[in-house]
C-alpha cells in the first residue's frame, strides 16, 4: 500500500475529527485487502515535515514513530520557500511549497514492481498527478494491478481509474477501526504518544 501522506491528512482534516489522524496505516492496509487472497507486505507513507512550527514538528514525529513500529515505511520529501507577491496591495512573504511527495510516491510503486515486492499496488490518493504512476504500471508490467483508494470524503481521480484494476473509496468508519491506541509500545518502551489534538470524544468507542 502506497499512501500520499498529504492527500490523506488534508481529506481527513477536512472532515474535522481530529482523532481520525491518529491512524494505523497498516491496520488500515489489512482491513482493505481481500486477506483470503492477499497479504499486506509493505506499507510505504510519503510525507514531508513542515517549517516552522515546533508543534506540528512534534506532533509528525510521534505519528511516524508509531508507524515505524507496525512496520510502515516514511518516505520523506521536503519543503522549499519560495517568493510570493500580492497583486492588490504589493506586500511580499515567502511561501512553503511541498516538493518530491509525487515523485517519491510514483518512484516507490516503480521500484517495488521492479523488484517484484507486489503484485498488487494500492495507491491511497485522489490526486490525478498519479494518473502517469498507473499508466506506467499498466504498460510496462502486465502482471501487476493497481486499486486505487480514495480517501474519505474525496473523489476518485478520472485518470487513475482509467489504469486501475479496482478502486475502494474510504469512509469515517474505515478510519475509526483504524485508530493506534493513545500509547504505541516497542519492545515495552514508549514510542508514539497521541497528541492531546487527537484525543477522541469523550466516551467514544470504536465500530465493532
Amino acid at each position: 500500500m502506497y499512501i500520499d501522506g498529504f492527500n490523506l491528512y488534508h481529506s481527513i482534516d477536512d472532515l474535522k475529527i481530529p482523532h481520525l489522524k491518529w491512524l494505523d496505516l497498516v491496520k488500515l492496509g489489512n482491513l482493505i485487502i481481500p486477506k483470503a487472497t492477499e497479504k499486506l507486505v509493505r506499507t510505504v507513507y510519503c510525507t514531508a515535515y513542515h517549517p516552522g512550527d515546533s508543534q506540528k514538528r512534534w506532533r509528525h514525529d510521534q505519528y511516524l514513530n508509531a508507524l515505524r513500529v507496525v512496520g510502515a515505511t516514511p518516505v520523506f520529501g521536503h519543503y522549499i520557500h519560495e517568493p510570493k507577491k500580492c497583486n492588490s496591495c504589493g506586500d511580499k512573504w515567502q511561501q512553503p511549497n511541498e516538493k518530491e511527495t509525487d515523485i517519491n510516491l510514483a518512484l516507490s510503486i516503480f521500484n517495488d514492481a521492479r523488484l517484484d515486492v507486489f503484485d498488487t499496488a494500492y495507491l491511497v490518493t485522489a490526486d490525478s498527478d498519479q494518473a502517469a504512476t498507473a499508466k506506467m504500471l499498466r504498460e510496462n508490467f502486465e502482471n501487476k494491478k493497481l486499486v486505487t483508494v480514495a480517501p474519505p470524503g474525496r473523489n476518485f481521480s478520472t485518470h487513475i481509474l482509467a489504469n486501475a484494476s479496482a478502486r475502494i473509496a474510504l469512509n469515517q468508519e474505515h478510519l475509526e477501526r483504524c485508530l493506534f491506541s493513545a500509547m504505541v509500545f516497542k519492545e515495552g518502551q514508549p514510542a508514539g504518544r497521541r497528541p492531546r489534538e487527537y484525543e477522541p470524544p469523550q466516551g467514544w468507542t470504536p465500530p465493532a
